[in-house]
């Protein structure tokens, strides 16, 4: 396993909310969340150490009567009662204006930053994909262009949902060698030739569900597998955070694909990847093993300075 040295650049982070997406762009969810319950979790992937962790969180920006019907405007609800106690928010405001609102998202954007600037570490304002093969990896170089010097300037990193063999079967025994690659040639292929090629990296969304032929087991070794060799190519290739989506299911009823992606169910009982995440989370966060900085620096207070994607 790589030590908490390798991975010295490395934030780890969790989604704690109950809604969840699907392949047809509607919001799958169960049970409403329990905060006191979220927050026991989130203690214990910490660790007594108090390892630091970010807490990912959705806020929607849609039309005024396109709303009711699109994914709900904030989840979790109230993200900051999760935060302290070595815990940031990771925020994600998303651009969902059917009309090109551009101006109503702004002040949206604003409103936003006013009401949790305190507790936010890193703030994602539309820009993450997944991977992208093909003509589709274009976008990004196309998306620089647009957007010239001055936009690849006020990049403080570039956000990747990544799931793999959830979508497509990765062969036994290959999933390290596969994600590396994946990462590899993400870095190489797509953000290199967009002019990115050095700006950070952060795995935004990363998990593989249970459920029908999907064994609590097998999410555990995925999870082991996937964080490690993140861990362990973090300077390589430039990773500076992985994020883990999710801490519940949305339904642990459901048999289906988007339903189960937890580390925990959703009356919040732990599955064996809840504790084999709170492990490396332990081993792997700066300052594990009892290195808290060099001598006569600052003491890491647990939240890292602003950040824009």
């Amino acid at each position: 396993m790589p030590s908490s040295r390798d991975s010295a650049r490395l934030t780890f982070g969790i989604y704690p909310g109950s809604a969840a997406g699907s392949d047809t762009g509607e919001v799958v969810a169960g049970p409403p969340d329990d905060p006191a319950r979220i927050v026991g979790a989130l203690d214990e992937l910490q660790g007594r150490d108090r390892h630091p962790l970010v807490v990912r969180a959705y806020r929607v920006f849609a039309d005024a009567d396109d709303r009711d019907r699109r994914s709900p405007a904030e989840n979790p609800l109230a993200p900051v009662r999760y935060t302290g106690q070595g815990r940031s928010l990771d925020l994600v405001v998303q651009y969902q204006s059917r009309r090109g609102d551009t101006a109503g998202y702004c002040s949206f954007l604003r409103s936003v930053v006013a009401e949790h600037g305190p507790v936010i570490s890193t703030l994602q304002v539309g820009f993450n994909t997944s991977l992208l093969f093909g003509p589709a990896a274009s976008f990004i170089d196309r998306l620089t262009q647009a957007g010239g010097q001055r936009f690849v300037d006020d990049l403080d990193y570039v956000g990747l949902d990544f799931f793999p063999d959830v979508f497509r079967p990765v062969p036994p025994g290959r999933l390290e060698a596969v994600t590396e690659g994946v990462l590899g040639q993400h870095r190489q292929d797509v953000l290199g030739p967009a002019g990115l090629g050095a700006v950070p990296l952060r795995i935004t969304e990363h998990g593989w569900p249970t459920g029908p032929g999907r064994p609590p087991e097998r999410q555990a070794q995925v999870v082991r597998a996937v964080v490690t060799t993140v861990a362990g190519n973090a300077g390589p290739l430039g990773l500076a955070g992985y994020t883990h989506f999710a801490l519940r299911d949305a339904d642990s009823q459901n048999p289906g694909l988007f339903h189960q992606f937890g580390l925990m169910t959703d009356d919040y009982t732990p599955k064996p990847a809840f504790h084999a995440y709170r492990e490396l989370i332990g081993a792997l966060s700066p300052g594990a093993g009892g290195r808290r900085g060099r001598p006569g620096s600052r003491p890491d207070t647990g939240t890292p300075p602003p950040t824009r994607p």
